[in-house]
């Protein structure tokens, strides 16, 4: 492989990095929106995580030719640039373990909502339910007549 090759993929790496990265710090934010109810801004933030998605498809597709290469021969200009570009890659290993936590954390938090806001509209439609009751009972008993007599 080509010294230019090399620096494309360095290039693609780059920038798979820094998609990552802010892709790891909306995760950061989504998760600060849940915890404040935030839903509004939230729905903002994961449509800009949608599009970085597609973002890092489409640089993994770029990547997907080095992919069949054997590292050892590519021609790198220099042993920095090779570290260099290591070091990106592992770094971008991290930051997907990272989104991946940040991720199933989100989910967890969102089914935690769902859940208090399903057992609250229970309480409430029970609440209602009880009041209903309550009301025709009164409506019924005011709207009968005692016709007993006392002897």
């Amino acid at each position: 492989m080509t010294a230019p090759a090399t620096e494309t993929l360095a290039e693609w790496i780059a920038c798979k990095c820094k998609c990552l990265i802010e892709l790891r710090d909306l995760g950061r934010r989504q998760m600060e929106l849940i915890d404040r109810d935030e839903m509004t801004q939230l729905i903002k933030v994961l449509a800009a995580k949608q599009h970085l998605i597609a973002r890092v498809q489409e640089i993994e597709q770029a990547l997907d030719p080095f992919r069949h290469e054997a590292p050892e021969q590519r021609c790198w200009p220099s042993a920095e640039a090779r570290q260099r570009c290591a070091e990106q890659s592992q770094h971008c290993q991290q930051l997907l373990g990272e989104i991946v936590m940040l991720e199933r954390a989100s989910e967890q938090r969102l089914a935690e909502r769902r859940n208090a806001v399903a057992t609250r509209l229970e309480q409430i439609s029970t609440a209602e339910h009880v009041h209903t009751a309550y009301i025709a009972h009164e409506q019924h008993r005011s709207g009968t007549l005692d016709v007993t007599t006392e002897k």
